[in-house]
């Protein structure tokens, strides 16, 4: 058992200390995250720091219930609430009554030929893959904003590395397509 996975368990038992000694450990790999997901974006307001603050204070730190997942699944949850702050951090700049109208990309370095996409598109895109594919849009969510591995990511949806290959070849046609200019 690694030792996030020990901090999750002990976090689930009511351990407070184990959500400060979580986030110390987890602070590097969420920055290494948040500095990936916000590369290739037009000038922007919002720093790796404070990305990975708010994804923190969004989600309050691990709930004792979130706490119960193991690593794979806390990145899966974390990824998730990261792409949220994103997209509403940019529908905001973008909001008329604050001038709106900036374009902003998203890089996209695991979907190779997408380039940087604007990132409410890339949003609609994945809601509309979500509706169509749910699991291909799991595997999007933890290999492009969560960062893990094929390996991660089948052990967290219980399925084999070949489907989740299938799953993420699946995507990344549906997102090639549906972002095409």
């Amino acid at each position: 058992m690694t030792e996030i996975t020990q901090l999750l368990t002990a976090l689930s038992s009511g351990d407070a200390a184990a959500r400060d000694r979580l986030y110390t450990l987890l602070y590097p790999e969420l920055k290494r995250l948040a500095r990936s997901h916000l590369a290739g974006h037009a000038p922007m307001t919002l720093e790796p720091a404070a990305l990975i603050h708010e994804v923190w204070l969004k989600s309050a730190g691990p709930t004792p219930k979130e706490a119960a997942l193991h690593r794979g699944q806390f990145f899966a949850h974390a990824s998730k609430v990261m792409r949220s702050v994103i997209v509403d951090h940019v529908r905001e700049r973008q909001a008329d009554k604050r001038g709106g109208g900036a374009h902003v990309t998203l890089s996209t370095t695991a979907l190779d030929q997408l380039g940087t996409p604007d990132v409410l598109k890339l949003d609609d895109v994945l809601q509309t893959l979500e509706r169509a594919d749910g699991r291909a849009h799991q595997v999007v969510q933890m290999r492009f904003f969560g960062g893990l591995e094929m390996e991660e990511i089948a052990d967290v949806l219980g399925v084999s590395v070949p489907t989740i290959k299938r799953d993420w070849r699946k995507a990344r046609a549906f997102l090639f397509d549906a972002l095409q200019p």
